[in-house]
């Protein structure tokens, strides 16, 4: 007896490579709007994930092409979950308290909960990413992240 035939579409690789797809090509419909250099980020970074996800969406085509089972997307959803929920979190955070506080309390918790715990390496990971960003944004592109609404007027 063999197992059910299901649509190759339904492979859990291939809706998540949709899905990434669709919703990047939703959020890049904005920066078309945007001044050239604040545009110039957020559309290279939605274009890398599109195009990682027709990578991702030709790999799992060709594998079930082949006759390769699919893999389930994650064994630990829990986790997947949590990184979900630290998005969102980042998001209202940034939105709240700003880019820069949030995303220097974001790269230690995000590191720590992923299981690095050397307090020395988080203050230096945290120190480097904040500050590359705001070297290379900040002073070097003149570039204004949100300051965030606490902290407006």
């Amino acid at each position: 007896m063999s197992a059910p035939h299901t649509n190759r579409l339904f492979r859990p690789e291939t809706l998540t490579a949709l899905g990434i797809i669709a919703v990047s090509a939703a959020f890049v419909i904005p920066t078309f709007g945007m001044r050239a250099m604040s545009a110039l980020l957020p559309a290279a970074m939605l274009a890398g994930l599109i195009i990682l996800a027709v990578l991702l969406l030709l790999s799992d085509q060709r594998k079930a092409a082949a006759g390769e089972e699919p893999k389930p997307m994650t064994s630990a959803p829990k986790r997947v979950a949590g990184a979900f929920v630290l998005i969102v979190a980042y998001a209202l955070a940034t939105d709240f308290l700003g880019f820069y506080p949030s995303t220097a309390i974001s790269v230690p918790l995000v590191a720590w909960i992923f299981g690095y715990r050397n307090p020395l390496g988080l203050a230096v990971a945290t120190l480097v990413v904040v500050g590359a960003i705001w070297l290379i944004f900040g002073l070097g592109m003149s570039q204004e992240f949100p300051a965030g609404r606490f902290w407006k007027d």
